[in-house]
């Protein structure tokens, strides 16, 4: 992983639609190598000699979304790092994709899938990748239809008669109800 010398200095954890990654940021203030670390896996090592302060970039996800870490002084001997994916703040990109996404993690014949309904497009994603679905109209929604490995799967989208909540969206898989993840 990263040197002994260098002290984790921040630890994010980004909801992307293939799946959840952890980030970790090691920074060595002494000399100003950076180490990024993600799922255990070392994608950035950098050695600015005596460069405390900037940003590093890298691409994440199976989207390749663009992300920042910036360093910036935050008193005399101290830092701040903050980390923005595809040009928001980690706060407010949670708060977009928990507000336009609706997302599921479940396991069928063995095998891990994360499900994401893009509330604008409708287009559902599984593991990060759009799917063919066919949809169709009920009383007060509508139904997608797909199959995770060969197993039949909807979504449902019914109006809940409150303006301010709008639509309530619900996963069902070989008719089973499928817990909400954000």
């Amino acid at each position: 992983m990263a040197d002994q010398t260098e002290s984790l200095a921040a630890l994010w954890k980004v909801p992307l639609n293939d799946r959840n990654y952890l980030i970790e940021f090691f920074h060595n203030t002494t000399t100003g190598k950076r180490v990024i670390i993600v799922d255990g896996k070392k994608i950035v090592s950098t050695d600015w000699m005596f460069k405390l302060v900037g940003s590093e970039e890298f691409l994440l996800g199976i989207d390749e979304s663009r992300c920042v870490i910036n360093i910036e002084p935050n008193g005399p001997f101290s830092y701040e790092y903050t980390l923005c994916v595809d040009g928001m703040d980690i706060q407010k990109f949670v708060e977009v994709k928990s507000r336009t996404c609706c997302t599921w993690n479940v396991q069928v014949s063995g095998k891990d899938y994360r499900v994401v309904l893009e509330k604008d497009s409708l287009d559902i994603l599984i593991n990060g990748k759009k799917i063919d679905v066919t949809g169709e109209f009920i009383e007060n929604g509508t139904e997608t239809h797909f199959s995770l490995d060969e197993i039949p799967a909807y979504i449902v989208a019914v109006a809940t008669g409150i303006k301010r909540e709008g639509l309530q969206y619900t996963l069902i898989i070989n008719d089973v109800v499928i817990p909400y993840v954000n």
